[in-house]
């Protein structure tokens, strides 16, 4: 499954993203709680409301990485699974809710024999259980294979509508058979589908419908949502966002900072996952169905929603803002980006031991292919990566490492640059890259620069910092700087 795939192949995804994830929604769950208590209402309304404040939009999130270029950067997947593990609760939450709801109800019908808490469990487990067999063995054969036979027909629509068929029908089918939710049957149908060859040509096939649904989406929120709740209770609603936008803003910020990440980390995730969305909605509906929640929590939970998705851009500038701030003030930079901890510095003997070395900023794709050429051209290599986890374990594989944010200057010094020669910028956000350009520059003029760009735009844009070489290609990058290094007859 590629959720599990994903969170076991990214080491920072797995070591901060999971329990993060777990600790925010439980604070999330119990700020809701506490003020439905403070509302009067039920405990078990009290843990819905709470579970829905929790869990963020994939559809925002996604486009607001998108907007600032940070998709494929270590902070941008640590935000992504993130999110990944806050869907992955609120699953198991469609799981128990109709438990929750059958012991409610049996609590207030005195004249109806009530059914153990724990059968409920078994049976709502046992389905699911059913259904997630029946998917891995079943579905994971049958619909790679059917999509195989629509795809020798050579019939794009037929395929589109093949891709479609089979995750609505699978979702429908898995609610009338098995009984779990609609959303979540198509969850499952997606996860199979990723299993098939051409999960890319599935993809291709889907992208055009996704700013549809994107607005659609947004559309369904509007139709839902009954403004009247903001002038009638405008304490509950202005409490209700506080809860998403600066509750959880906290929760996150903390756990990250906790773990020992660089500010900039703890203020993406925090301003990326400060708002609600689609599973929020699943989880009202199935509370209104069940009797759950109560008729105002809708309003209040969409009012929120609502207010959260609008101010997430502004969210995002501001969190930019207090990073840059932070960055003039020494001190403050200082103790957010944990410059006291031994993996942001290399010991006195390691930097002695070094000389004409490139150093290599970021350690991806790109990254490896450099730390490859410039290994087997025995040229020292320092590596930085703001990646704390990716630099335990590049150290522990023999390589020279520190973890710290390369556009603060006091982070290529203690990568050694008074004794480099040349500078890789091998990430993929091209602003941050100038910074890093820039102080590569006052630090040492005269260095030579090799910048991966991802088009000809970048290209251009990296021609008026007098870079030595801008290149777009993966594998060219490690070569150009060997062969740089060659020429200069340092290796």
């Amino acid at each position: 499954m590629w959720v599990s795939t994903f969170l076991l192949k990214t080491s920072e995804v797995k070591r901060i993203a999971i329990p993060g994830a777990v600790v925010q929604i439980g604070a999330a769950v119990a700020m809701g709680v506490g003020l439905s208590h403070f509302w009067g209402w039920s405990l078990a309304s009290g843990l819905l409301f709470g579970l829905a404040l929790s869990v963020a939009s994939t559809v925002v999130l996604l486009r607001s990485l998108e907007e600032h270029n940070l998709t494929q950067t270590a902070n941008g997947r640590i935000a992504i699974g993130w999110l990944i593990v806050e869907d992955i609760v609120m699953i198991i939450a469609l799981v128990l809710i109709p438990v929750l709801a059958a012991d409610t109800s049996a609590a207030t019908a005195a004249d109806v024999p009530a059914t153990p808490v724990w059968e409920h469990l078994l049976i709502a487990f046992a389905k699911m259980g059913a259904f997630v067999a029946m998917m891995l063995i079943v579905g994971k054969r049958a619909l790679p294979w059917l999509l195989q036979v629509v795809a020798r027909t050579h019939s794009r629509e037929l395929f589109t509508l093949a891709v479609f068929g089979v995750a609505v029908g699978l979702a429908f089918a898995s609610t009338q058979i098995f009984g779990v939710s609609l959303a979540l049957g198509a969850f499952f149908a997606g996860m199979m589908i990723r299993e098939s060859d051409l999960n890319h040509e599935v993809a291709d096939r889907a992208l055009p419908f996704q700013d549809a649904f994107a607005v659609l989406f947004f559309v369904a929120v509007g139709m839902l949502f009954d403004p009247k709740i903001i002038v009638e209770e405008p304490l509950r609603v202005l409490a209700v966002a506080a809860v998403i936008m600066v509750g959880k803003s906290i929760a996150s910020f903390a756990i990250v900072c906790l773990f020992r990440y660089p500010l900039k980390t703890g203020l993406l995730v925090s301003a990326g996952l400060a708002q609600i969305g689609e599973f929020s909605f699943i989880l009202i509906s199935l509370g209104l169905a069940y009797g759950i929640l109560p008729p105002e929590g809708q309003s209040l939970i969409l009012a929120g929603a609502m207010i959260s998705i609008a101010l997430n851009p502004l969210f995002f500038k501001t969190s930019k803002m207090m990073y840059e701030a932070a960055g003039r003030n020494a001190a403050l930079s200082n103790f957010f980006n944990m410059r006291d901890d031994d993996l942001a510095h290399m010991s006195e003997e390691e930097a002695k031991s070094l000389k004409d070395l490139v150093i290599l900023v970021g350690w991806g794709t790109v990254g490896q292919h450099v730390s490859e050429n410039v290994q087997k051209a025995h040229i020292d290599l320092v590596i930085v990566d703001d990646n704390r986890e990716r630099i335990e374990d590049l150290r522990k594989a023999g390589f020279h490492a520190i973890a710290g944010d390369a556009t603060h200057e006091g982070t290529l010094i203690d990568a050694a640059i008074d004794k480099a020669v040349a500078v890789v910028v091998a990430i993929p956000d091209p602003f941050i890259a100038r910074q890093i350009v820039e102080n590569a520059q006052k630090l040492k003029p005269g260095i030579c620069v090799v910048v991966r760009t991802q088009n000809e735009e970048e290209q251009e844009f990296f021609a008026d910092l007098n870079v030595d070489f801008a290149a777009s290609e993966q594998r060219a990058v490690g070569t150009i700087i060997v062969d740089f290094l060659h020429q200069r007859k340092l290796a």
